[in-house]
């Protein structure tokens, strides 16, 4: 790695790249004593044009082998993730920086993490009580926003979208900073102004988190799924057995990734401890309307039953 690159810490990890990541927070002091023989490396690189030099096909971009994903954005970049403790991109000419990060920093940071032997799940992660609360769900479930009004609300947000969970039950922080459309921002009155947009020409951007971000471990108390459904009314319905399971393992991230690197066994028994460990909800919310606040209680409320809040 050249004397140019760049050192920052995620989900407790150190990762050396040769492109800024500004999404990531201060970068760490160059310490010349220090061993970095440890960290993940991003570098600027030769990708394979033909995915299958790398794997099978697993997706209409993607090939994988075990310990190996290659994976191809369209007009942005090639990316290679291996071993997990390197991504290798090759950019298409004259793309912008910014474009290119965006999958960095999602897909293939969660790539490396699935290799490095941790269960990942798609949602967010917020601080209540002594503990958290991890919400996943499918697109336009309103995760993001449950979690920004979160933050609003006085609860420091652990990790949003990709959310690492450990041997021990507990959320990893991620990055100090929260992506929100345009639309969630409107509905929650947060000015984008000032803000900077993930991507040229794209309505989401970048909110940093500042001193609502918790930067440290929290053991998960409860995972909720959201639901929207045609009732005026908010429920929480309690999942058991087998379908605990299948609600983790439906919202692991990037599991086409999971499964076409052969690390399905490992992710199947992570799952089950993390099922045997912690309460899984479905949580449903009306449709219409989006009454976020009301969601806020109904999550805050199902926390006081469970006798979780100090």
């Amino acid at each position: 790695m050249d004397e140019a690159s760049h050192t920052y810490l995620l989900f407790g990890q150190r990762f050396r790249s040769d492109i800024a990541l500004p999404e990531l927070g201060p970068e760490l002091a160059r310490d010349s004593r220090r061993d970095d023989t440890t960290a993940i490396v991003i570098r600027r690189g030769a990708v394979p044009e033909d995915g299958t030099q790398v794997g099978p096909q697993i997706g209409p971009f993607s090939h994988a082998a075990p310990d190996a994903l290659w994976l191809r954005i369209p007009n942005i970049a090639r990316y290679l993730v291996q071993g997990g403790n390197r991504v290798t991109y090759a950019p298409e000419p004259g793309i912008d920086d910014d474009s290119v990060r965006v999958f960095l920093l999602g897909s293939c940071i969660g790539t490396l993490l699935l290799q490095r032997g941790q269960l990942v799940l798609h949602g967010n992660a917020f601080a209540i009580g002594d503990g958290c609360a991890l919400c996943v769900g499918p697109s336009g479930a309103g995760k993001s926003t449950l979690a920004a009004r979160m933050m609003q609300r006085g609860h420091p947000v652990i990790a949003d979208d990709v959310c690492p969970i450990d041997a021990e039950g507990r959320a990893i922080p991620g990055m100090a900073r929260m992506k929100l459309w345009q639309d969630t921002a409107d509905r929650l009155a947060i000015d984008t102004s000032r803000l900077r947009r993930i991507r040229p020409g794209l309505a989401k951007y970048d909110l940093p988190m500042g001193e609502t971000f918790h930067a440290q471990p929290l053991p998960v108390r409860a995972i909720y799924v959201l639901s929207p459904w045609n009732r005026e009314t908010f429920a929480v319905k309690e999942l058991s057995g087998l379908a605990k399971f299948q609600a983790l393992r439906d919202n692991t991230y990037r599991f086409r990734f999971l499964k076409g690197m052969a690390l399905g066994p490992g992710h199947m028994r992570q799952c089950g401890d993390l099922a045997a460990r912690v309460p899984v909800a479905e949580l449903h919310r009306p449709r219409q309307g989006f009454d976020i606040d009301g969601l806020v209680d109904a999550i805050r409320d199902d926390f006081v039953r469970r006798n979780v809040l100090a």
